[in-house]
This record gives structure tokens, C-alpha cells and sequence, in this order.
């Protein structure tokens, strides 16, 4: 059931909505002034995040003041409700969020068009779902109903809503969007509406959607009133038990979380500690699963000490051998946020495959915390997800250039173990999950 993608520690003792927070949540509207909002001119010249980021504190802080002189010719607070008239620069939260449930109550008129922005990205889509299908703008389907993340590439999951939930003109619409790294659920008047889709970096489609960012409502041509607008951050437990309970069917542990049963290696250089796989510190060594795996998924958890070092072995030969050559690849397992790592090719960085394809950077947790990582190799290709945002999406297959100009004569291989290879550090992995993908007949 798709309605079982609630959230894990969602317990509402009181009404979903009301005038004082659900538990846990937080308001982003006092329901009497704009107070934690500025204007953002977000489409205009230089007001998009990347020119807004590079300029000076004085100058930057010069373009908020003109927004929000602009914001509040248009913007107002009528009986507890936030209100726009439909023009003027959009409001921005001042403050920044990364993973989030967001509840939010909204009304507006007919022809509307407007939407919620999600770190500073357009954005959950609000329109008129009485318009018709327009065959001269056929990626443009209002029809089909708001919630949908419209900015993504036509076609793919969760541009277009899965069901049509608006309420007739006059009633509040509710939302309740769940964003975890890039993965996003929306349910409008609690119908599932996109159910754990990428939402799309509009700003540079080939980089994952920013790890942090602003909440802006979106002015676009017609009246829309706001109510009932409550945040709650998502600790990182949680939403690694988001990102997991997805799409979870076939996944078999490979780790009992007890001993190396089922494992081979260098296993004296490694303990388990509290259910968790730990290199030891100053041992390495490859270590890896008995069994062998072609194409498959791999999730599984890992922590990081203070510049902590080790790779995620993929498609591994076995044997005392080179991971990151003899191997499909090395999966980079690295705390590069550590200053002894500034100037590391870039194809060192965590979760790149070591030596021939960089990763997006900016999505490790905060040291101490654990991140969730989900492997897919299939055929000759990669994709990587670390805490919910696609880093790495690679054909190695076409990889022609390679760090210190080193061969890697394993990148094409077609099956092997599944393993750590470790350098020193006591880098800890849990909740080791392998799904294997068949091949369709």
C-alpha cells in the first residue's frame, strides 16, 4: 500500500492541523506578521541561488531588503492567514532546511498557478485542476492535479501527480511533503500524490538538489491564502529508516550483526561492535561476502571517524588483490571533509569510484552520525546514492582517462564478492542489504 510510506515516528496526538503545532513541529507563521520571511526575487537577474551565494554580505544583505520592500507591497495577513495577491517577489524563510516534514494549509482561486520551493528549488506544484489538457503545451497538464514536482523532466517519477486531489475553489487544500535528501513524498488532502520521487536540481539538472536550503512560496498571477504552516527536521535515525523502508522488497541481509559467518578476508582485522562491522584501528585489508553478486543493490550504513578512510568493494575478484583496479570499482569511503584531504584528485572523494569518476560532494552527515549509502551496478554502469541525493551516476564502460594514469582492467566485470577495503581506520558499516536484479526473460 502506498499509504504505508508514513512516516516511522509520525504519531499525531492531536488533529493533523490546528492552532498550535502538531508535536514535534515547529510554525513558520506567527498568524500576525512576516516574521521569519524575506522576499526573494528568485527568477530575476542575479537573483538565482548561485548568484545570490557569490555575492558580497553587504551586497547580498542590500538585494533581501529591496525583495522584501517588494514582497510587502504584495504579501499581507488577513484573520491568521497569510495572504498574496498574486504578484510581488516570493517569500523565503530565513532560515535554511535540509531534511524535512513540512504541513502546510493553502486556498486559492481560479486559473492559479503557483507552488511551494524546496531548498530554494521549484517546486510542489499548486494550479487549477479544472483547466483542460492544452495539446499545444502537452508536458503542461494541469488536469491531472497539483503536488506534482513540475520542474523535473516530463516523464519522469513524480513530475506529474498520481492522483487528482484538489478540493473545489473555496476549501483549504493540506499538504504534507517528506523530503529526505532528494527523495520527496507529497500527499495532498492525504492522498499519496508522489511517493518518494528525485526532485530535480532546476538550477543544474547534472548536481544533486542542494543538501540544504530555503522554503518559498511561489506568486504566480492569482490570489492564493496560507495557514497552518509547520516544520519538523528530520534527525538522521529517521531518515535512514525512511530511506530503507522504500522499495525494500528482495533485499536480503548479508550481516547477521553478530559474527563474519558468510564472510572471508582479512577477518582479523576487523571486529564486530554493537551489531556493526569495524576495521581496526591501524589494520586494513580487504574483507568480503562468500558469496558472489552480478547485477545487484547494495544499501547499507556507515560511519566515520575524524578523517576516517575505507571503500566500498564492488563486483570484488577476492584474493589479496588491488580493489580499486582489479575490481568493477572502489567505491571511495572517506571523510573529505577533513582538511588533509583538500587537495585529493577528485576522483578520491567519498563514494566516487576511486581513480575513474568523481562523486558530488556535500552530502556526508555530520561526523559521529550515520549515513546511508544504496549501491546499484548493473551491467557496466553505477549509481550511487548517499542519504537519499543521487552523488555518482557513471557508465564505466566509457571511462578512458584514469588517476596517476593507472589501468583498471576490472571496471567491466561482470560478478564478484561484495566487501570493505580498509585503511586504518575503525570506519564502522551496518545494515548490510543485498538485492540481487535479475534479468527480465
Amino acid at each position: 500500500m502506498r499509504h504505508s510510506l508514513s512516516l516511522v515516528a509520525l504519531l499525531f496526538t492531536a488533529p493533523l492541523f490546528a492552532a498550535e503545532p502538531p508535536k514535534g513541529f515547529m510554525p513558520l507563521f506567527d498568524g500576525k506578521t512576516l516574521a521569519g520571511w524575506h522576499g526573494w526575487n528568485i527568477h530575476a537577474k542575479g537573483g538565482a541561488p548561485a548568484d545570490v551565494a557569490k555575492l558580497a554580505p553587504e551586497d547580498r544583505a542590500k538585494k533581501v531588503e529591496e525583495w522584501t520592500a517588494d514582497a510587502k507591497k504584495h504579501w499581507s495577513v488577513q484573520n491568521g492567514e497569510l495572504v498574496n495577491d498574486g504578484n510581488g517577489a516570493y517569500l523565503a524563510t530565513d532560515k535554511e532546511y535540509g531534511d524535512i516534514e513540512l504541513l502546510i494549509e493553502y486556498k486559492t482561486v481560479a486559473k492559479a498557478d503557483s507552488g511551494i520551493y524546496l531548498r530554494n528549488t521549484p517546486q510542489v506544484q499548486i494550479w487549477d485542476s479544472n483547466q483542460k489538457f492544452d495539446e499545444k503545451n502537452p508536458t503542461r497538464k494541469p488536469h491531472l492535479g497539483s503536488g506534482g514536482l513540475f520542474n523535473n523532466t516530463p516523464g519522469t517519477a513524480g513530475r506529474d501527480p498520481l492522483a487528482l486531489a484538489d478540493k473545489p475553489f473555496g476549501e483549504w487544500n493540506t499538504f504534507r511533503i517528506v523530503q529526505v535528501g532528494e527523495r520527496t513524498t507529497v500527499y495532498l488532502n492525504d492522498k499519496l500524490v508522489v511517493e518518494h520521487a528525485r526532485m530535480e536540481n532546476y538550477w543544474d539538472r547534472k548536481t544533486p538538489l542542494a543538501r540544504t536550503g530555503k522554503i518559498l512560496l511561489q506568486t504566480h498571477g492569482g490570489e492564493i491564502r496560507w495557514r497552518n504552516l509547520f516544520v519538523r527536521e528530520i534527525p538522521s535515525t529517521e531518515a535512514n529508516a525512511i530511506l530503507r523502508k522504500h522499495d525494500a522488497k528482495g533485499f536480503e541481509s548479508v550481516f547477521n550483526g553478530k559474527d563474519f559467518t558468510g564472510w572471508d578476508g582479512a577477518l582479523d582485522n576487523y571486529e564486530v561492535v554493537e551489531g556493526a562491522i569495524v576495521c581496526k584501528p591501524k589494520k586494513g585489508g580487504n574483507i568480503y561476502t562468500k558469496a558472489e553478486f552480478a547485477d545487484h543493490t547494495v544499501r547499507l550504513e556507515y560511519k566515520l571517524p575524524k578523517g576516517g578512510n575505507n571503500g566500498l568493494a564492488i563486483r570484488y575478484p577476492g584474493g589479496n588483490v588491488h580493489v580499486a583496479t582489479q575490481a568493477m570499482t572502489e567505491l571511495q569511503i572517506l571523510d573529505d571533509t577533513d582538511p588533509k584531504y583538500a587537495k585529493l584528485d577528485p576522483r578520491q572523494f567519498n563514494l566516487s569510484a576511486y581513480g575513474m569518476v568523481p562523486a558530488h560532494r556535500g552530502y556526508l552527515r555530520p561526523l559521529g552520525e550515520w549515513n546511508f549509502a544504496e549501491v546499484t551496478a548493473k551491467g557496466t554502469t553505477l549509481v550511487v546514492e548517499l542519504n537519499g541525493s543521487r552523488v555518482l551516476d557513471a557508465d564505466l564502460s566509457k571511462v578512458t582517462e584514469f588517476k596517476d594514469k593507472t589501468p583498471h582492467p576490472g571496471k567491466e566485470r561482470k560478478s564478484g564478492h561484495f566487501g570493505f577495503a580498509g585503511h586504518s581506520d575503525p570506519v564502522a558499516f551496518g545494515a548490510i542489504e543485498i538485492r540481487k536484479i535479475e534479468e527480465k526473460k
